[in-house]
C-alpha cells in the first residue's frame, strides 16, 4: 500500500488535505491544495509529498491567478 506520510506547503497560504488511511493498490487518492488569496496577481506555490514510497520526496506545484 501507498501511505502518503505528510503534505508540506511552501506556506502558511496553502492548506493541504490528502488520505490518511493506506491507499492499496488498485486504489487511488487524492491530494488537494487550497490556495487562500489574500492578493490579486499571479501565483505558483508548492507542496512537498512525503510517502512510504521513496525516500525523495515528490514536488507538487499549483499555479493560477487571482483576480477581482
Amino acid at each position: 500500500p501507498l501511505i502518503i506520510k505528510n503534505v508540506k506547503p511552501s506556506c502558511g497560504c496553502t492548506a493541504p488535505k490528502f488520505p490518511k488511511a493506506p491507499i492499496m493498490p488498485g486504489q487511488s487518492g487524492e491530494i488537494t491544495l487550497k490556495y487562500d488569496a489574500a492578493n490579486a496577481g499571479k501565483f505558483k506555490k508548492s507542496a512537498t509529498v512525503t510517502t512510504n514510497v521513496s525516500e525523495t520526496p515528490m514536488v507538487l506545484y499549483i499555479e493560477g491567478e487571482v483576480v477581482k
